[in-house]
């Protein structure tokens, strides 16, 4: 079995308010300096078979990003058990 991490994230010049609201939460809290924060998504599966890393592009661009806002990259780790 093979356990797949993908990460989408923002593209660069993509507002982000979810990640503004959190960064003015956490200055509000005290957590002075921190800025610039982007939030984007983990997505982790597990895929029995096949060709994994091309299932998992096709994933990608067809159902998990959105290619006109977002990248996204991802890990395979293979012979994992569940």
């Amino acid at each position: 079995m093979t356990k797949v991490s993908i990460h989408v994230t923002l593209k660069e010049g993509v507002l982000d308010p979810q990640g503004k609201a959190i960064e003015n939460s956490l200055n509000t809290l005290g957590y002075e300096g921190v800025h610039d924060v982007r939030v984007g998504k983990l997505i982790e599966m597990f895929i029995d078979h096949g060709d994994v890393e091309t299932q998992v592009k096709a994933m990608c661009d067809k159902l998990l990003a959105n290619p006109v806002i977002e990248n996204f990259t991802y890990e395979i780790e293979e012979g994992v058990a569940q």
